[in-house]
């Protein structure tokens, strides 16, 4: 929900929705577009090693932590992006029977219905399970920065067991502080990225919802005002 708030208030940000996601399952094939780049570019990653010296130069794992949480949340992103597209297509085709939409559309039709209390119920099925996403998003950064604590923390370590400077074990120093530097630096770089490119995709699924929701409220107060006009105004 924070998200789609920040969203909101974005220059173009009141625009349409993409022409590619009004079409069926369009959020879905944005996101497998998505995920491909990224696939693309981890290969070549691969490919150069950096993978490998990556694992290598941190023996606490965090980056690996970091990069298994960025993967089952980005699947349940493309998840979610289905089951919303899903409801999208139900919303534009009037196939209401058994949608969210179909639910309050139903529900608000009902004579005296609380309309507010129907549209909690519908914003709560669309942007409820995002939160728990959100949350794993920002705790991605927070092992980044915990990567950040311990390699600093290694590295003072190791300075404090310093007693004297051998010129001839120059090498060996260096190596030995350059490790914690190393932790600290690979951990937050790993934790940022994973944390701006899983951002990207919550983002758009929140504006995706946001639209579900502003359209279903629209086509009920349309069929409201429609029920109004039907009915007789004088005696």
């Amino acid at each position: 929900m924070f998200g789609a708030l920040v969203v909101r208030h974005l220059p173009g940000s009141r625009r349409a929705p993409l022409s590619i996601e009004r079409t069926d399952q369009g959020l879905f094939l944005l996101w497998l577009a998505f995920m491909g780049l990224l696939v693309f570019a981890s290969l070549l990653l691969w490919q150069a090693g950096a993978w490998h010296r990556l694992i290598e130069a941190d023996p606490t794992r965090l980056t690996i932590v970091i990069v298994l949480m960025f993967i089952g949340c980005s699947g349940w992103a493309g998840r979610r992006a289905w089951v919303l597209g899903r409801q999208r297509t139900a919303l534009d085709q009037a196939q209401h029977a058994g949608s969210w939409s179909g639910e309050f559309l139903q529900g608000t039709a009902q004579p005296g219905a609380d309309r507010a209390s129907w549209l909690l119920v519908l914003g709560e099925r669309a942007h409820g399970p995002h939160e728990m996403a959100w949350w794993l998003n920002g705790i991605q950064l927070k092992l980044g920065l915990l990567g950040k604590v311990i390699g600093f923390s290694i590295l003072a370590l190791n300075l404090g067991q310093l007693e004297s400077f051998d010129p001839s074990q120059s090498a060996q120093l260096l190596k030995s502080l350059t490790g914690g530097l190393g932790i600290a630096l690979l951990t937050t770089v790993t934790g940022l990225t994973g944390n701006i490119l899983l951002g990207l995709q919550l983002m758009r699924l929140d504006r995706f919802a946001d639209a579900l929701v502003a359209d279903a409220l629209a086509l009920s107060l349309t069929s409201d005002g429609a029920s109004d006009g039907d009915r007789p105004t004088g005696p």
